[in-house]
């Protein structure tokens, strides 16, 4: 193997485009299929079986230091979008060399919970921002490797959209 990647070296979160104030940890969503199971005749016993590019409830986590302006902004009823930009450390072990790969993170949603945190001498706040993730899209050094898109009924992953045959046939196309 020649590239060994190893770690996120660091990250910025912005908000429609300007970079947050405050020091974050982001917790990404779940990715959890939608399923139903299957049993009857022909089948020894139940199969959950996940519905086609549906996914249950995605939530993006924000964790902050501090209590500031920025983040408390983020529990305006309104529409989220906020693009997470990483540089990521990967060892080229042919060349003995390190090189610095790129992710991005795309989230769009709702604010679904604020956590104000708690007032104590000396010690981070715990604020955090719960977002309901509606759009999500995962860019590694320039290569789009997820999207979903739960109202455009976009579900590609690796290159492949598994929705393109359900949204022509709902008439989408």
């Amino acid at each position: 193997m020649a590239n060994v990647p190893e770690k996120l070296i660091n990250f910025k979160v912005y908000h429609d485009g300007n970079d947050l104030v405050g020091i974050a940890d982001v917790q990404l969503p779940s990715l959890d299929a939608m399923t139903e199971t299957v049993k009857g005749a022909g089948i020894a016993g139940e199969f959950d079986s996940p519905v086609l590019g549906h996914f249950g409830s995605m939530e993006t986590v924000l964790n902050w230091r501090t209590l500031e302006k920025r983040n408390i902004m983020l529990a305006m009823q309104t529409g989220v979008n906020l693009d997470l930009r990483g540089a990521q450390q990967i060892y080229d072990s042919t060349s003995g060399k390190y090189k610095v790969g790129n992710v991005k993170c795309v989230v769009r949603g709702v604010p679904k919970k604020t956590e104000l945190g708690k007032l104590d001498v000396g010690a981070t706040t715990g604020t955090a921002n719960t977002i309901e993730t509606a759009y999500l899209k995962v860019t590694i050094d320039g290569e789009t490797v997820l999207e979903l898109d739960k109202f455009n009924y976009i579900c590609n992953i690796g290159g492949v959209d598994y929705m393109a045959d359900v949204r022509e046939a709902l008439g989408m196309v």
